[in-house]
C-alpha cells in the first residue's frame, strides 16, 4: 500500500484512532510520518502519540546489532532488529503498555493448555526463586523450590528428575 501523503514510497506506519465513533485512519512512509508527526498528533487530538517517545537524555543509546539509535526510532517509529526490543525495553515499556495494555505476550493457547500452563508457571516460579536467592530469602527460595519440584513431576510423568 502507498503512502497517503507523498503517494510514492510504501507505507511502513499505520496510525487508526476511533474518536467518538468515528474512525482516523493513516498509513505513511516512514519519512512522511517523521515530517508530519506534528501535526498528526494535532489532527487527532490525542495524547498516546505524544507518550510515545522518551527523554532526550536517550537519544544516543543504540542497538548494538543493527545500529539504530533511539534518535532514529524517536524520529520515525520503527526499529531496526529483534534486538532493539532488548535494548530500548526500559524507554519502549509505558508505550507498549498504554497502547497494548499489557506487556507480556502469551500468543494463543490450543485444546491442550495444561501442560503449557505448567511450563508458563514453572517459568514463573524459577524467575522469583532466582530473585528470592539474590535477596538472600533462602525460607521464601525453599518453598518456591519445592512448587518447582512438584510441577516436575507433573511434567515428567510423576517421575523424579533427580
Amino acid at each position: 500500500m502507498l503512502c497517503q501523503h507523498c503517494k510514492k514510497n510504501s507505507a511502513t506506519v499505520s496510525y487508526v484512532e476511533i474518536i467518538n465513533g468515528s474512525k482516523f485512519e493513516c498509513r505513511l512512509c516512514a519519512d512522511c510520518y517523521a515530517s508530519l508527526y506534528g501535526k498528526m498528533q494535532a489532527k487527532t487530538g490525542s495524547g498516546i502519540l505524544a507518550g510515545l517517545f522518551g527523554s532526550a537524555a536517550t537519544r544516543a543509546k543504540s542497538c548494538p546489532v543493527c545500529g539504530t539509535t533511539y534518535a532514529d526510532y524517536e524520529r520515525s517509529g520503527l526499529l531496526g532488529c529483534t534486538s532493539c526490543y532488548d535494548v530500548f525495553k526500559k524507554e519502549l515499556t509505558p508505550s507498549i503498555l498504554q497502547m497494548h495494555g499489557k506487556i507480556k505476550h502469551v500468543g494463543k493457547v490450543g485444546k491442550n493448555n495444561d501442560e503449557l500452563g505448567l511450563h508458563r508457571r514453572l517459568k514463573t516460579l524459577q524467575e522469583e526463586l532466582e530473585i528470592a536467592l539474590r535477596d538472600k530469602q533462602f525460607m521464601e527460595a525453599g518453598r518456591l523450590n519445592k512448587q518447582i519440584d512438584e510441577i516436575k513431576k507433573t511434567l515428567n510423568g510423576g517421575e523424579s528428575n533427580d
